[in-house]
């Protein structure tokens, strides 16, 4: 490891801070895989020490990349890498085809797939009366064999449409077997949030109870707007992040 650690220069002639300098270099090492997950680090003192740096100089690099949930610091342990985050851009697609798309190797688990009557918002989102029947998707998404995301999703699909299944489902994205029914979505309406995690997501997806979830609510619509499909999902926010890009006007 030592020798990977070598890898990291400090320019003190650059105005780029020098936590920040270490802590970018660091992270490449991560994301790259030079520093795979598991990866235990020296401590705090003796990389200070081995960098030339001063202790709460290498402090902020290691809490910085702490917070963007690459490193994780615990008593008795040590400093670690953690498995890398999956990082999305926040575009019209779905979590199994960006996974797909980062070599993430996704896999779904089928918690329930029923019909089941609307009410609220879910009746509103897709514009249908309460008590009509629509379809309650429950799924657990995992990348590299660790669970992501809990996503639950609700459509009301146009007549004739290709039933989904279970088997189905555990194989491909919702998005991918939509498209395949003949069913295009084009446009769609979201916002991002979060929250802590109750005591039963918790356990589904491997975090400490309290934790904090990213939360996603979107409606999306086919080709001629009708409403198709609402989903509600929550992501691990120690595991997950959105990534977008911002333009002036």
């Amino acid at each position: 490891m030592d020798a990977i650690l070598r890898r990291i220069t400090i320019d003190r002639g650059s105005p780029v801070p020098l936590y920040f300098q270490f802590a970018e270099q660091l992270e490449q090492l991560i994301e790259s895989g030079a520093l795979p997950p598991g990866t235990r680090l020296s401590n705090e003192v003796a990389m200070a020490d081995q960098f030339g740096l001063s202790r709460p100089t290498m402090r902020q690099a290691m809490q910085h990349l702490v917070n963007k949930g690459l490193l994780s610091r615990r008593r008795g342990v040590g400093t670690e890498v953690l498995t890398n985050r999956v990082h999305r851009r926040v575009q019209f697609t779905s979590l199994y085809e960006d996974l797909e798309r980062a070599r993430r190797h996704p896999r779904t688990e089928v918690l329930a797939l029923r019909t089941v009557p609307a009410r609220g918002e879910v009746a509103a989102a897709l514009r249908v009366e309460e008590g009509s029947d629509v379809l309650d998707v429950e799924r657990i998404r995992y990348a590299d064999d660790e669970p992501i995301a809990l996503l639950r999703n609700h459509l009301h699909l146009p007549a004739g449409s290709a039933e989904l299944t279970e088997e189905a489902l555990a194989g491909a994205s919702l998005y991918q077997l939509l498209r395949r029914a003949g069913t295009a979505l084009s446009t769609a309406d979201q916002t991002i949030g979060a929250r802590r995690a109750t005591a039963a997501e918790a356990g589904l997806l491997h975090e400490t109870r309290g934790a904090t979830l990213l939360t996603l609510v979107r409606t999306a619509y086919d080709d001629a707007g009708r409403p198709v499909e609402y989903g509600s999902h929550v992501y691990r926010a120690s595991r997950y992040s959105f990534e977008m890009t911002l333009s002036a006007r």
